[in-house]
């Protein structure tokens, strides 16, 4: 007959070589598992940041031009950690690359 235990099921981390708790193990899974997305000079952003433009950028199917140094408020992170979706008045749909904002 097995013993019941309160303590936690260890699980072995085929990356480390060493038998972990398996909250811990899921812990560390899921912050590999999470995008780190950087502006321009490498500043990680988040969601919800503040952002600025660092050069002009033509939308494609709005017929308008970002200029540099607009502000874009409340980014949302999206899977890619180049891309970062975003709302200006008058785009619907806006998404920028990561290498043309500035976090503020």
């Amino acid at each position: 007959m097995r013993e019941q235990t309160s303590d936690e099921d260890y699980v072995f981390d085929e990356a480390s070589g060493e038998w972990l708790p398996a909250s811990e193990l899921a812990a560390k899974q899921g912050a590999a598992d999470a995008v780190e997305v950087r502006d321009a000079v490498g500043n990680l952003l988040a969601d919800g940041d503040q952002v600025t433009l660092i050069k002009d950028l033509t939308v494609k199917g709005a017929g308008q031009t970002l200029k540099r140094g607009t502000l874009i408020k409340s980014i949302r992170l999206t899977g890619d950690p180049q891309e970062i979706d975003c709302r200006y008045e008058g785009i619907k749909g806006l998404v920028l690359r990561a290498e043309f904002v500035k976090k503020r």
